[in-house]
């Protein structure tokens, strides 16, 4: 026997500052950054498949990328906080392995979306990276992929050259590659997102 209708499907989160964020038509009022934090925190990227006593977070994920990309391309503060922010959406709908997202198809993407211009508007962002700007960070994206992969993930260096290329000029110790305890990558992480916004502040201020 099926379950009696109880009318449309609930298609909010309620985060843990109190905030109900809708996953269809996200609103920038909605979101916080220390949601984010906190929810990226606890992802792990590579489905936990990594080596260490931690799960290696999407948090420190994205520091990594940010500091390959800051390193890379030396940009606005701008750019490097929409470097940082590239998975942000992902406090929200996990992380899902590349592999498994060509098997979703588009559905995936158009949340991700929606999530993103919802964050990059509630912190003065443009609502999306433009086609340039999301190339670089792509590419430092790649890059960290690579030192994850080989690093820790269980990848040979022929294997990750194969899916990711070969790095050049960016070596494994110049990143926060050892994976951090839950506490460390979430606050690594609202740390470096409140420097680029006094970065950005001091800017609209000169």
């Amino acid at each position: 026997m099926s379950a009696p209708a109880t009318g449309a499907a609930r298609a909010w989160q309620r985060m843990l500052s109190g905030r109900r964020l809708d996953l269809l038509d996200p609103s920038p009022l909605d979101v916080e950054i220390s949601d984010i934090a906190h929810g990226l925190a606890r992802v792990a990227r590579w489905n936990g498949q990594t080596r260490g006593s931690h799960a290696f977070s999407v948090a420190q994920h994205c520091l990594v990328v940010e500091e390959i990309f800051r390193r890379m391309e030396d940009d606005a503060p701008e750019a490097r906080q929409m470097a940082l922010l590239h998975d942000a959406p992902e406090y929200v709908i996990g992380d899902m392995i590349s592999p498994f997202k060509s098997v979703v198809g588009g559905g995936y993407k158009a949340v991700e979306l929606r999530l993103e211009a919802a964050i990059h508007l509630r912190f003065g962002l443009p609502a999306h990276p433009a086609r340039a700007l999301k190339a670089q960070i792509k590419k430092a994206d790649t890059i960290a992929a690579y030192f994850e992969a080989t690093e820790l993930a269980g990848f040979s260096v022929a294997e990750a050259r194969k899916f990711f290329g070969q790095p050049r000029g960016i070596t494994a110790e110049m990143l926060p590659i050892e994976p951090m305890p839950v506490l460390a990558a979430q606050q690594g992480f609202l740390d470096r997102f409140h420097q680029l916004e006094a970065e950005r502040a001091g800017g609209r201020r000169a």
